[in-house]
């Protein structure tokens, strides 16, 4: 009896999309709904802002379940999610034209501001960084525990 009982609990982690990989964050593509269930006749909760970073926890058809940096769980339609966001969650985060801390400062960025995340080269960014640019074309490097969104 033990054998069928692993066997569904091994089939519904991997229904339920776990898995040992990392957490999958998103941005919202343009101000949209979200609900408190996957589907429109669920209520909506709040109007999210273009650009507001979320984790995906998983999908249902063309739902998808997230959390936002608050931490609350909300839905969302598929269609609404874009490339990835990472917002500012410290009091200030200094972007720095180098990943150090000695290197010259080329922007700050206030809590909640919104900062797309870059593909830094291969070796150019070294643990602890993240290379980011803001909407006006700034681009650098800001420590990763600045940011949630990575």
């Amino acid at each position: 009896m033990r054998r069928p009982v692993v066997a569904l609990a091994l089939a519904g982690l991997l229904a339920s999309g776990a898995s040992g990989t990392a957490a999958e964050f998103r941005a919202i593509a343009a101000p949209a709904a979200m609900y408190d269930g996957p589907s429109k006749a669920a209520r909506k909760l709040y109007a999210a802002p273009r650009g507001m970073p979320v984790e995906v926890l998983s999908t249902l058809g063309q739902w998808v379940k997230v959390r936002d940096a608050a931490g609350e769980v909300l839905w969302i339609e598929r269609g609404d999610l874009a490339e990835r966001r990472a917002v500012v969650t410290t009091t200030i985060a200094t972007v720095r034209k180098d990943p150090a801390d000695a290197a010259a400062a080329v922007m700050t960025a206030d809590r909640g501001v919104l900062l797309e995340l870059a593909d830094p080269a291969a070796g150019e960014s070294p643990a602890g960084w993240v290379r980011v640019r803001h909407r006006d074309g700034i681009a650098g490097f800001v420590r990763s525990g600045e940011v949630w969104g990575l």
